[in-house]
This record gives structure tokens, sequence and C-alpha cells, in this order.
């Protein structure tokens, strides 16, 4: 007798999402170890400066979580790519599914990795000055601009996180086309950073202007809008890829 229940898109979306939680789980634990070797690297400061008159020396370290941002970036970019490869998507024919349903879990969860790592990252500022407190012969001074300072860093660090994560899906699922897109898609980066670079024409490389054109956005809104518009194109491009995977393979 064959069933007559219907799954909606939005159960299968829920039932995917929370699976891909507990079945890519070590990539929390991977969070985890990446923040901590940063936060290793960071215990000399991120900078110094300094200055001496008479009897007097002064050195001065700058302790910031920059470092554990920029790991957590690529985590979140090593982690949207090796969640389209095959035995992640042979996950999702543990349901009834679709490509729409699967992609549409994929950016949910790595919209809750990237949350989880703006969270820790920003924080792991804290931890630290703390940890540069208790076991360094330094005296530490802390500039905070209270909560509202952290909701800001959490929120501009995560809208960062899921940008990176969008490009390293959309990469992902090239690859997953075809493998010559692993050949290609290094070739086309490291080509056109060497044809900038003895190009006459001076002005600034392609790449360098892109990574700009986020960065150095003073308005948070602003900046916002082009990290949404920006993801949603590579999510929305990814999707169509996918489509034309088979089935299953």
């Amino acid at each position: 007798m064959m069933s007559l229940t219907t799954t909606s898109l939005v159960e299968t979306v829920k039932n995917q999402y929370f699976y891909k939680l507990k079945a890519n789980i070590d990539s929390f634990s991977s969070l985890v170890g990446i923040q901590s070797l940063a936060m290793l690297f960071s215990l000399g400061g991120v900078g110094s400066s300094g200055f001496s008159g008479g009897d007097i020396s002064v050195n001065i370290k700058y302790y910031s979580s920059d470092m554990i941002f920029v790991f957590t970036m690529i985590w979140a970019f090593i982690t949207a790519i090796t969640i389209t490869t095959k035995p992640y998507r042979n996950y999702d024919f543990t349901f009834v599914t679709n490509r729409l349903s699967s992609s549409l879990a994929n950016v949910l969860f790595l919209g809750s990795a990237g949350l989880l790592g703006a969270i820790t990252s920003v924080l792991s500022g804290n931890l630290l000055q703390i940890i540069s407190a208790l076991f360094m012969d330094e005296q530490l001074y802390h500039l905070s601009g209270g909560s509202s300072h952290y909701i800001l860093g959490i929120l501009t660090t995560f809208f960062y996180l899921f940008l990176i994560s969008s490009i390293g899906y959309f990469i992902g699922t090239l690859v997953q086309i075809s493998k010559v897109f692993v050949v290609i898609i290094p070739v086309l980066f490291i080509g056109t950073l060497f044809f900038q670079a003895f190009s006459l024409k001076e002005k600034e490389p392609f790449f360098w202007n892109m990574i700009q054109f986020y960065t150095t956005e003073t308005t948070v809104s602003l900046f916002i809008l082009k990290a949404v518009l920006t993801t949603v194109a590579f999510f929305t491009l990814a999707t169509s890829v996918l489509n034309r995977l088979e089935v299953k393979r």
C-alpha cells in the first residue's frame, strides 16, 4: 500500500537542519581547535610600540581578537566547502528530500555556524586579555565600549563569516560539477593577481578592490546590505548549480 503522507518543505528543511547540526558536530570541534590555535599565536600581541627617555623605557603591546577572526574566517570557508562534498550530500538521503530543501538546510547550518563563530570570536578577545593578565607580568589596560560594542562586533563578524561561507559554498558546488574547477579557480585567482601586477595601468588589483568594497564601509547598515545581497547571490547560484547534479551519484 502506498503512503499518502506528505511532508511540507518547511518540515523537511527543519528536519534536515537539525540532522546536519548533529552530523557536522566535528566542524564545531574544529572551530574550538582553530580558535585556540589563533589565541596561542595572539598571546604575544598583535602589535607593539615603545619609547624611551632617560632611565624610562616603555613597551606597549596590543591585544585583540583580529587573528582569531581571520582564523575563524578560514574555518568558515573550509566548512562551507566541506558540506558540498559527496559524503556530506549523501546524508540528505536519510530524508525524502530535494536539492532545494538540502540547500536551504545547508544555508541555515552555515548561518548557525557563522553565528557561533562570531560570538566566540568576539568574546575570545576578553579571554585573551584575561590569560595575558594572569600569566604574563604585564600591566593590562582595557578599553571597552559597553554591551553595544560587543553586539555590533558580533553582528558585523557574523555577516563577514556568512559572506565568506557563501563564497566557499559556491566554490564547493562548482567543484562537485567538475573537478576541473579545482585547477581553474586557483589559476584565475593567481592569474588575475599576476596580470594586474605586471599591467601598465596603475590601479589597485581587482581582488583588493573587492575586499575594500566590504571592509572599508563605515556605515553598518550599508555593509550589512552589501553582505546580504552578495550572500544571497552566491547561495542562489550554488543552489542552481546543485540542481544540475544527479539526484544521487
